[in-house]
């Protein structure tokens, strides 16, 4: 590649100081002077006009390959021996380059000059004005003015510091008069502060001048500028400042206008309370006349200030650097305005033009230069100067003359890559003399691209205005010259634009939630994407910021987090944005600044200011009060007012020392309490309530306590507070009794018993008796009962007997009838040898009827009661009536005691049974129904069932062997017995049956148990069977948890548990409030049983859970505090569906006969061969232990590991891999395969029955030699 740095190149300047240089005397100085060119050029350099010779002065050095200048100062010298006029100069082979003529100065700070500074003594009113006058200072100082605290004056509308410094007074006031009036200056390049000797200002008031009174007004007049009239000169581009200070009393007001015109309002800023105007970037259109006008009451005054306009040199066009090839043509142009216009003078490296020597092809037209058919060696460099009293202005602009063909200035090959639709440029720089021509070509065919929405520019960049997915290619430009051409290739990709689809929103959270932005995005997958989020313009932080690609969550916000959430997409080529704002709802803020006003002797006004209600409006506003009297430090509520108010009359009590507080209170919560108001105390009054909960009754026979609920310290309503009590007896003539206590109870003696009293209680204070509370009617003590029931007549029937009696008289009661009582107790069953609980139990009736009775439910039929009656007043119990006896009639039987169920083979079914534990008659059989299919779990795997059967069998018969039709049928059984009434309650077994994992053998027994949960409950084995409601709804059994339900859990539990010698016990339910733990005790096999817990959900849905876990039933903490539940307890053992006996399956006794011939027959041909002397190897054979089969009690539990696959302990795996039962018959399968079982060598089977796991049958197979008969042979070969 090509490099603009191998062309020929007159010197450019690229860096320099500016033209007036202020410099810090503490710091080395440097003097810039920096230029480009080929060859590198040298520098020189002028100071004041004349040559500075760098080389001789030694504390000045240039810097390699650069004109900069450092002047060192550790040698010694001073800074400012240094300043003066400097250019530098450029040179090399094909022309100089001049620098601007830079004015070096040195800052100066001087010191303020010692004086002494009169006081300043002004009369009251009159202006006065403090000047500052600060040392010349280079660059000129910043002034402000401070008192001896280093406290700046305070300055308004009277009192300002003008431009140059001075401060004004535009009327003196008393207060004005101090001793530390002090102007200060600070330095900028030095950071130093200039302080003045401080003024004096002596005020002299009215006490001093007894002819005036106060002060007098005046109409304004001008301090500065002084006069109606000023001008000023203001150059383009500066600021323009105008000041106007006036004086007078009252304090003039300045207005300011422009003659002609209004005022740029874009430009112009009013400071120094409208004492200054400043415009910026001073134009032309600013000159003018400018008026100022100062009022007061007292009258107005104008000054006008003429702004002349002068302008500084500016350029319209700078010469710009020319390269020609020998014969062309070409011109410098070189034009400046100014106000007055400049001059302009040219000049040829450094020297004026008209100095050097002629040069045919070279013509100056003023501010022109033109060239004709230049030639080589030609080059050169020109200035222009154009120059005015104001300024000047200098330029360097070479002309070189160069023969090259095209080249490029940048790489050859290129990507560019731009979002679609967007404005893209390639960029193509070239250089070539002459200029060569340039097009552009897209995919290396077709026309110049020009015109339409391409626009090449002289540059030879190429503009697209509207990239496109069709603008996508590689794009050639080629630049051509008489010399030759050079070409680049561009290769331009359009990706699709990043754009927020799903801009975040605004949100309004309460305190203490989770606060979530979208910002969902599309964007140029071949890009790579960044997401930023800002909050206010500040990057995000701490753990509760929460950001993927696509959303911010900020969880549990406070008022920190509000504020303007921006979401940031970026690619290497565009970005969008977008912006939502977090507003966080709290609680309010507590009100502020109670005051109480309007005090009266029951109410005042309280106010308050609300608090900030943290943007949720207070709806209400709480108002609480504490009294230092009865209930000290202890605040209570008095009333709420709506949110829109803060001021609001209480309503007060007499005789409390109050103090209030303020609680707001919106939608999110309640605010602190405000900060106490001031104590108010209320005058006394009588009371005005009355004693509460009056009661009378007597706690002895002769004797009524008269009781109340005494006054509340705030009811009280003054000291000294009493009760007086009156009573009577009621319905008598006689006076009204009383007593005056202090206490809440008073007693009355020397009763009759359980006479009525009319009784009534007043307050009383100091200040007068309170109103008497209403009658209330009370009553002396009760005795017991002097009488009991007769006349007691019975009608039984099986379960229930209605009791009839006579009434006693009111007297006997001797106090309030509270019931009658009915004592009972069974005496013996009607059936001889069955033995019964002579538990005593009473019901209750409460009736005041002429003719009582009641009904006595929950006896057991077919037996023999006792009963008695007594009466209940509220001392007790009185005397017993006599006994009678009841009879109960016949009634249907209790469920059966239990109901075995046995599985002795694969065929049939053995049942067994005792009698029920209450027959509650004479049995007369009993009744089994039954039914294949599982009415329970019918829906499980769509299970149809059958129909019912009916079997009878006499009292005397306790068993039943049913043949099974269907060997894979599920059975539920249905046991009643029968007496002369009907059929008592059923006892149900379901036998469960898997048609899909195999069959699941019930193993047996039972127990019940009701469980509240509110308490835990132990359940533990009973033969009282429960009947348990079907569900009306049935699920499938599941192995999951089961999840909350939204209502409680229906009542009963039911624990079934099968087995012949193995048994389930100590089963113990403890809900809680959100789950319940079932616990139990059992022998079975560990490895071979799965416990299944099913239980009765609200919706009456049965719900499983099977797994070696212990269950915990989930519910919503709400809902289980008083729920009951029906849970059934399972437990299965395991073998394989289609389970067949192959001992007696033809073709097995067949392939066993054909082996055992095989064995016989190699016997013999051994037998023969070694007769004959041969020898035949035989291998030794180890006995491999037997595992031992723990049949322990283990505690029920639930277990997670998969036991699925491990064969039942007990049990032994055969050839086709099912699972032998203990109870199956032997055959020669049993000796194929498993435990220690072996062929001796003549042929006889040594086995062992024990249980062997999958792995070990394995093991045991690569241990041992013949552990079959396949072995035996291989061991005899």
């Amino acid at each position: 590649m090509h490099h603009l740095i191998e062309i020929k190149q007159p010197p450019t300047i690229t860096k320099q100081s500016p033209k007036d240089y202020i410099v810090d005397p503490r710091d080395n100085i440097i003097i810039e002077c920096e230029a480009k060119g080929n060859p590198l050029p040298s520098y020189t350099w002028t100071r004041n006009r004349k040559f500075f010779n760098v080389a001789k002065d030694p504390r000045v050095t240039m810097r390699r390959n650069s004109g900069t200048l450092e002047i060192g100062f550790r040698s010694g010298g001073r800074p400012d021996e240094y300043e003066g006029e400097y250019q530098c100069f450029a040179k090399n082979e094909f022309g100089t380059a001049l620098s601007n003529k830079i004015l070096l100065r040195v800052s100066k700070s001087p010191l303020w000059p010692k004086e002494y500074l009169e006081p300043v003594v002004v009369n009251e009113g009159s202006h006065a004005i403090l000047p500052c006058n600060p040392p010349p200072g280079l660059p000129p100082p910043h002034i402000f003015w401070m008192n001896s605290a280093m406290l700046p004056i305070t300055q308004d509308r009277r009192v300002s510091m003008g431009l140059n410094g001075d401060l004004y007074f535009s009327n003196v006031l008393a207060k004005d008069a101090e001793t530390d009036y002090s102007c200060n200056a600070r330095f900028h390049f030095t950071h130093t502060i200039q302080q003045k000797n401080p003024f004096t200002l002596k005020v002299l008031t009215s006490k001093h001048h007894t002819k005036t009174r106060g002060i007098t007004e005046t109409t304004p007049t001008f301090l500065s500028p002084t006069g109606t009239s000023s001008s000023k000169t203001v150059l383009r581009g500066d600021e323009l400042l105008l000041e106007c200070i006036a004086a007078g009393v009252p304090t003039p007001s300045i207005t300011w206008y422009k003659k002609g015109g209004d005022l740029p309002s874009k430009k112009v800023k009013f400071e120094n309370f409208n004492k200054t105007l400043r415009i910026v970037g001073v134009s032309e259109a600013d000159a003018g006349d400018y008026s100022c006008l100062a009022s007061n009451k007292m009258g107005s005054i104008r000054h006008t200030i003429s702004v002349r306009y002068k302008a500084s040199p500016y350029w319209l066009s700078e010469p710009k650097n020319l390269i020609l090839a020998p014969e062309e043509d070409g011109n410098l142009i070189c034009r400046a305005n100014g106000l007055p216009k400049p001059e302009i003078k040219w000049l040829i490296n450094g020297d004026p033009i008209e100095s050097a020597p002629p040069n045919p092809s070279r013509r100056v037209a003023g501010d022109t230069i033109i060239f004709r058919s230049v030639q080589i060696g030609s080059s050169a460099v020109y200035q222009c100067n154009a120059s005015s009293e104001h300024g000047y202005l200098l330029a360097n602009a070479f002309v070189n003359i160069l023969d090259v063909q095209p080249r490029m200035l940048a790489p050859q090959s290129e990507v560019i890559r731009v979002i679609e639709n967007n404005r893209t440029h390639l960029d193509c720089p070239f250089f070539g003399s002459p200029l060569p021509m340039l097009r552009w070509f897209k995919n290396g065919q077709g026309s110049n691209l020009d015109g339409g929405q391409y626009r090449t520019y002289d540059n030879g960049t190429l503009e697209i205005k509207r990239a496109r997915k069709e603008d996508q290619g590689t794009y050639t430009c080629v630049a051509t010259n008489i010399l030759g051409k050079a070409e680049k290739q561009v290769r331009l990709e359009v990706k699709d634009p990043t754009r927020i689809v799903r801009a975040p929103e605004n949100l309004v959270i309460k305190r203490g939630e989770n606060a979530r932005f979208d910002c969902r995005i599309s964007y140029d997958l071949s890009l790579r994407l960044t997401v930023t989020w800002l909050k206010d313009d500040n990057p995000l932080s701490g753990w509760r910021m929460k950001k993927d690609e696509e959303s911010l969550t900020v969880t549990n916000v406070n008022e920190q987090d509000e504020g303007v959430y921006t979401c940031i997409v970026s690619t290497e080529l565009d970005s969008d944005s977008a912006k939502a704002r977090l507003t966080v709802q709290d609680r309010p803020e507590p009100p502020t600044d109670l005051e109480l006003t309007d005090p009266s002797e029951r109410s005042v006004r309280l106010t308050w200011v609300p608090g900030d209600d943290n943007h949720s409006p207070i709806k209400e506003f709480l108002v609480q009060y504490e009294e230092d009297l009865w209930e000290r430090g202890k605040w209570k509520n008095l009333t709420s007012y709506p949110g829109n108010l803060n001021s609001v009359i209480l309503p007060l009590s007499p005789y409390v020392n109050y103090q209030f507080r303020v609680i707001a209170i919106n939608e999110i919560g309640a605010s602190r309490p405000s900060r106490p108001s001031e104590r108010y105390r209320t005058s006394g009054a009588p009371p005005e309530v009355y004693p509460q909960k009056i009661r009378g009754a007597g706690s002895r026979k002769n004797n009524m306590e008269i009781t109340w609920e005494p006054v509340v310290g705030t009811d009280q309503n003054g000291p000294n507070l009493r009760y007086m009590v009156w009573w009577r007896r009621r319905d008598s003539r006689e006076q009204w009794k009383n007593l005056t206590t202090r206490y809440e109870k008073h007693v009355i003696w020397d009763t009759d018993t359980y006479v009525a009293y009319e009784i009534k209680v007043q307050a009383i204070n100091d200040f007068g008796p309170g109103p008497e509370s209403p009658i209330v009617i009370g009553h002396s003590g009760e005795d017991y009962p002097r009488s009991a029931p007769t006349n007691i007549r019975i009608r039984p029937d099986s379960t229930r007997a209605i009791i009839m009696w006579s009434p006693v008289s009111y007297e006997s009661v001797q106090g309030e009838l509270k019931e009658y009582r009915v004592y009972y107790w069974r005496e013996s069953s009607k059936l001889k040898g069955l033995s019964v609980s002579r538990e005593k139990k009473y019901q209750s009736f409460s009736t005041t009827s002429s003719k009582p009775q009641g009904t006595l439910k929950d006896l057991i039929p077919y037996s023999n009661y006792k009963l008695y009656m007594v009466v209940v007043n509220g001392k007790g119990e009185g005397p017993t009536s006599t006994t009678h006896d009841l009879q109960t009639s016949e009634g249907v039987p209790g469920p059966p005691r239990y109901l075995r169920v046995q599985e002795r083979n694969m065929d049939t079914i053995y049942l067994d049974w005792d009698q029920p534990l209450e027959p509650n008659g004479i049995l007369t059989g009993y009744t089994l129904k039954y039914q294949t299919g599982n009415l329970l779990h019918s829906s499980l795997n769509g299970t149809k069932v059958g129909r019912m059967q009916t079997e009878s069998f006499q009292s005397n018969i306790t068993s039943y062997t049913l043949r099974k039709a269907d060997r894979n049928a599920r059975y539920k059984f249905y046991l009643s017995a029968r007496s002369q009434i009907g059929l008592g309650e059923a006892y149900i077994v379901d036998v469960t049956q898997s048609t899909n994992e195999g069959k699941k053998f019930p193993l047996i027994t039972n127990a019940t148990v009701l469980v509240d949960s509110a308490t835990p409950v132990e359940m533990t084995p009973s033969a009282v069977p429960t009947t348990v409601e079907t569900p009306t709804t049935v699920i499938p059994p599941t192995t999951v948890i089961p999840s909350t339900t939204k209502s409680p859990l229906s009542a009963v539990t039911q624990v079934h548990v099968f087995a012949r010698g193995s048994k389930i016990w100590n089963v113990t339910v403890s809900p809680n409030t959100n789950y319940a733990n079932i616990s139990w005790t059992h022998n079975f096999p560990p490895d071979s049983t799965e416990f299944v817990i099913e239980y009765i959900d609200s919706k009456h849905s049965l719900v499983a859970v099977s797994k070696r876990v212990t269950l915990l039933i989930i519910c919503e903490r709400y809902v289980f505090k008083s729920s009951k539940f029906l849970v059934y307890i399972h437990s299965y053992l395991s073998y394989t569906k289609d389970q067949v006996d192959i001992a007696t399956q033809g073709w097995f006794i067949g392939l066993m006969c054909a082996i055992a011939l095989l064995v016989l027959i190699l016997l013999i041909v051994c037998f023969i061969k070694r007769s004959r002397g041969g020898k035949y190897p035989v291998r030794e054979k180890k006995d491999l232990p037997l595992d031992a089969v723990d049949q322990k009690d283990q505690d029920g539990s639930f277990d997670y590991r998969d036991e699925d696959n491990k064969p039942l302990q007990g049990s032994q795996t055969s050839l086709d891999g099912t699972i032998k039962q203990p109870d199956s018959e032997d055959s020669l399968v049993d000796y194929g395969e498993g435990g220690d079982g072996q062929f001796n060598e003549d042929g006889s089977f040594i086995g062992q029955y024990t249980v062997k796991k999958d792995k070990e049958e394995t093991e045991g197979n690569e241990s041992s030699e013949a552990t079959s008969p396949v072995n035996a042979i291989y061991s005899l070969a």
